[in-house]
């Protein structure tokens, strides 16, 4: 077990590095992640971790013999943490790299474009990930995953749920093949309520924050749906929209809930 006190330390540079850039993150292909939780389920879902760095010892669960342990003192965590409040538990994990499928034989899949808030892509993983998800496609310029944000608020999705990013006519070619509809939360002349919907295998589609679905995710949608809500309310953030729209497509399931999933 190593000790470092000094914020000049190059491993802390690194941590720096890490949290505030994501060319640097690629370049590495390393994330940090910030809290015990996120630990816990790292080890449990076999996240490749690389260093933990931590301000007191008791805290921590079993590590592998081959993690690299730093402890610090709550000043240098401070300065190396993307977190206001530091939790005490830093580490760093190499990204899963994963394959652009040839083809998709699950059942939903989720579609982010454009949503570039870190917290709704993190808490969209998440959400998928709980409503049995088999996976999820970022497209037009999304929020990093990796950002320790968008890390932070998967609560640990991140080390379960598949997730690619793409450009569109990738992700249209591919659900062509795997005989996978569109989906998309806007509004057109064929949008259904979304409990109307009959949704089998399907991929559903969220827009931005402010401009919703961009005209070429737009146009590749078999079909667009609706939440009905009050008429005083115009919309719903993407987080809150993709929880709905998910929900009511696991409820449809006819193969019934979501599984619990068992660690990889």
């Amino acid at each position: 077990m190593e000790r470092i006190t000094s914020r000049g330390n190059a491993l802390c540079t690194h941590l720096r590095k890490l949290a505030a850039s994501g060319a640097y993150r690629r370049e590495q292909g390393q994330f940090l992640c910030d809290s015990p939780k996120l630990l816990e389920e790292a080890l449990l879902w076999k996240g490749e971790l690389r260093t933990v760095v931590f301000t007191e010892p008791s805290a921590l669960p079993p590590i592998p013999a081959e993690v690299r342990c730093v402890q610090v003192p709550p000043e240098v965590m401070s300065s190396v943490s993307p977190a206001q409040s530091p939790q005490g538990v830093l580490f760093v994990c190499a990204m899963r790299r994963r394959q652009f499928p040839e083809r998709l034989e699950g059942r939903r899949y989720v579609v982010l474009d454009g949503v570039q808030d870190p917290g709704n892509v993190g808490t969209i993983l998440r959400t998928a990930d709980a409503f049995g998800a088999d996976g999820m496609f970022l497209v037009n310029a999304c929020a990093d995953l990796y950002n320790p944000k968008t890390v932070r608020a998967t609560m640990g999705a991140v080390f379960r749920c598949p997730v690619w990013s793409c450009p569109p006519q990738a992700l249209f070619s591919l659900l062509k093949k795997s005989g996978l509809p569109l989906y998309g939360a806007a509004l057109r002349s064929d949008t259904a309520d979304i409990r109307s919907v009959e949704y089998g295998r399907c991929a559903v589609a969220v827009g931005s924050e402010g401009r919703g679905l961009s005209p070429e995710v737009l146009a590749a949608c078999c079909r667009t749906v609706r939440i009905p809500m009050s008429s005083h309310c115009e919309s719903l953030n993407a987080a809150a929209a993709a929880a709905v729209l998910l929900w009511e497509a696991a409820r449809g399931d006819p193969d019934g809930a979501p599984d619990s999933p068992s660690p990889a």
